[in-house]
């Protein structure tokens, strides 16, 4: 039979360290469509649980992970930010945990708060929201509530394959546009062109624009990389039919990840220009908590040739170490190689057009909604 093996948690492995030294690697058919390959124990738990095979059964026939959701009772849903090195001060996350896989996935740490593992739990263990529109509509008609936009897509998709059940991010966006609330949303799913309609009229009053993640054109590494996200070639058709709908909308290559898809902005910026897009920015590869030792086991597995060579890159990038979250530079790194991609970057979009003007909504449009509670005036 497999049992589990509680050990006390050690030290954090040192940054040298080969992959798997912590956190055994699940067996591949075990988690065939995921991301990462191990499923080590937050960082909060006092003990760490490792499966392992005693002879009486064989560990490789244990059931695959399946994606399970809970709901997630939540009792507010418009999160607040003070970082100063991004454009908006409130988002909204429909979900928990993202049924993408993308192995670089910045958000993987907070399922440690959840007492679950940042490895293949964050990718199949999810928390939807179902309450969340009825709560922003609370949120918005609170007295004294002022108007700015509002990020959806910023820590986990709110098109992942669940939404096509549950319609949280549907119902989220009819709440916004009966408010006149202006909203930005980040995905890498096509599934955001199911919302055309909404997102069409919301447009005609600059109430919304849509960045579409670019990664790579290369199929294989995209599966590799981002397992259940939608297809390059379906997101370059994305961004065209936004376009063709009158949509704001820009691309991300997010993340540039060094020797690995790094030699591709260029070939992704002139993809991308094909589709009408004229605005684009990219973000390098961070590596915050939990998410360096996932990384280092996905280089080990897929390209354990390059693996020395891309975490040098990463700290060449990071002051010497593996990620640096001081604010201004978390995004782009700093160095002669942050240099060279930010400018390669700058270049490409120089070449297509991009980023020749801005794009802006407002907030003129806002009516808080009508509570439930509330009544009706008799006269107009």
């Amino acid at each position: 039979m497999t049992r589990s093996s509680a050990l006390k948690r050690p030290p954090a492995p040192l940054p040298s360290a080969p992959a798997g030294e912590w956190g055994t690697a699940i067996d591949r058919e075990r988690r065939r469509g995921r991301g990462t390959g191990s499923n080590a124990s937050g960082r909060y738990e006092p003990l760490a649980r490792v499966a392992f095979d005693d002879g009486w059964q064989n560990i490789d026939d244990l059931p695959p992970f399946k994606t399970s959701v809970t709901v997630d009772a939540t009792r507010r849903v418009i999160t607040r930010n003070d970082s100063p090195d991004i454009s908006f001060d409130r988002s909204i996350n429909p979900y928990r945990g993202c049924e993408h896989g993308c192995v670089y996935c910045f958000a993987r740490p907070t399922h440690a708060y959840l007492g679950l593992s940042p490895g293949l739990d964050f990718e199949s263990k999810l928390f939807m929201k179902p309450n969340a529109p009825e709560l922003l509509e609370r949120e918005l008609s609170a007295p004294g509530y002022q108007p700015k936009i509002i990020a959806i897509g910023t820590n986990t998709d709110p098109y992942q394959p669940i939404e096509r059940r549950h319609q949280i991010m549907r119902r989220i966006l009819e709440v916004l546009e009966r408010a006149g609330h202006p909203v930005g949303i980040v995905t890498k799913s096509a599934l955001v062109l199911r919302d055309l309609d909404i997102l069409a009229r919301m447009a005609s009053r600059d109430l919304v624009k849509v960045a579409l993640s670019v990664t790579t054109l290369d199929p294989k590494l995209a599966r590799i990389m981002e397992p259940r996200a939608s297809t390059p070639p379906r997101r370059l058709e994305a961004l065209r039919q936004l376009v063709n709908a009158g949509i704001p909308t820009s691309t991300l290559v997010a993340p540039v990840i060094p020797a690995i898809n790094d030699a591709e902005i260029e070939r992704i910026l002139e993809a991308v220009a094909s589709t009408g897009v004229r605005h684009a920015g990219y973000v390098l590869l961070r590596l915050p908590l939990e998410v360096r030792d996932l990384f280092r086991e996905w280089l080990m597995e897929n390209f354990p040739d390059r693996h020395r060579h891309v975490f040098k890159l990463i700290r060449d990038m990071r002051g010497g170490k593996d990620y640096d979250s001081s604010f201004g530079r978390r995004m782009t790194g700093s160095g002669p190689i942050a240099w060279m991609i930010g400018r390669r970057f700058e270049i490409a979009c120089e070449k297509h057009g991009f980023n020749a003007t801005s794009v802006k909504t407002t907030t003129r449009h806002f009516s808080p909604p009508l509570a439930a509670s509330d009544q009706l005036s008799l006269f107009g």
